[in-house]
């Protein structure tokens, strides 16, 4: 997974938490001062400070005139050990699903010039009919719109596979079987040309086609 990179305040934080839990420092004791802690951690005080704040917002610690920074609950520790963790694992997922998405996008991108490619090629090969594209629209009137293509049945029924579904300017490529039809989508068909007239039938009479 991705490595989250977060403000060094939040994980200074997040470690004097677990010591509470730990059991380091108890509820009622008083924490080292806030000089000592930025050398313990070796950075500046106004990072130490920012830490401090985040742990008395989430009830960890209480700062007291004159007696400096409590321990006030061992539980709110623990809850906010929780938090961060929940967090870390949150933003994580996060990255990882913007990665898929952009990788997803890149692949549908190869596939879109894989098949333009494909059909190129396939209309060179007339004397190969079974694997000759031939695009089917469908009138706004067929029974077929709105139904997608495991409700028609569509492999079973004509022995046509749908490569894609040219629908205005975008193209659907390799359709899965929740793809709902829509009037005036282009369904690019492979297959004989019984399995294209089974084609026709099934979308009902409204529909049209051109064979290359």
């Amino acid at each position: 997974m991705s490595e989250i990179v977060r403000p060094r305040y939040e994980y200074i934080a997040f470690d004097i938490a677990k010591r509470i839990v730990e059991g380091e420092f108890n509820e009622d004791e008083r924490l080292y001062g806030r000089s000592n802690l930025a050398g313990l951690y070796k950075v500046s005080p106004e990072t130490i400070r920012r830490a401090i704040s985040l742990l008395q917002d989430m009830g960890v610690v209480v700062s007291e005139q004159g007696k400096g920074v409590i321990v006030k609950s061992k539980e709110a520790a623990r809850r906010y050990i929780n938090q961060f963790n929940e967090k870390k694992t949150l933003e994580v997922l996060k990255n990882e699903l913007v990665k898929i998405v952009e990788e997803r996008k890149k692949l549908d991108e190869r596939l879109e010039n894989i098949l333009l490619k494909f059909i190129e090629y396939a209309n060179r090969l007339k004397n190969i009919n079974d694997f000759n594209p031939v695009e089917i629209r469908v009138n706004e009137k067929s029974d077929a719109v709105g139904k997608t293509l495991a409700e028609l049945r569509f492999w079973d029924v004509t022995g046509a596979t749908v490569i894609a579904i040219k629908r205005g300017e975008d193209v659907i490529i390799s359709p899965g079987p929740n793809e709902k039809i829509k009037g005036g989508d282009y369904l690019v068909l492979i297959g004989s040309k019984e399995a294209f007239k089974k084609s026709i039938s099934l979308v009902d009479n409204y529909t049209d086609i051109n064979f290359p």
